[in-house]
């Protein structure tokens, strides 16, 4: 399963939060402490305190444009049913 370290008010993890709505994936979010500092676990599994990072399996992606681009490389949107034409 794909885990997002996340904090709720920052523009870039909102952008990852989008893309992985949009694209109709599960995830785990983990919410992360505001102070840098505080942020162990995102510094354990990524070596930085910033956010947001996304693991995905033994991959982990720290920086929203490389989270995204792997989102985009590996993962494809959910496909809607078009009743039109019946």
């Amino acid at each position: 399963m794909l885990k997002l370290y996340n904090l709720e008010s920052c523009p870039y993890c909102v952008m990852v939060r989008n893309r992985l709505d949009a694209l109709g994936l599960r995830y785990e979010k983990v919410n992360v402490p505001p102070w840098l500092g505080e942020r162990h676990e995102v510094f354990e599994v990524s070596g930085q305190y910033t956010v947001p990072v996304l693991v995905d399996g033994e991959a982990v992606f720290d920086d929203e444009d490389k989270i995204i681009a792997h989102l985009n490389e590996n993962y494809r949107p959910p496909t809607t049913t078009d009743n039109e034409g019946e």
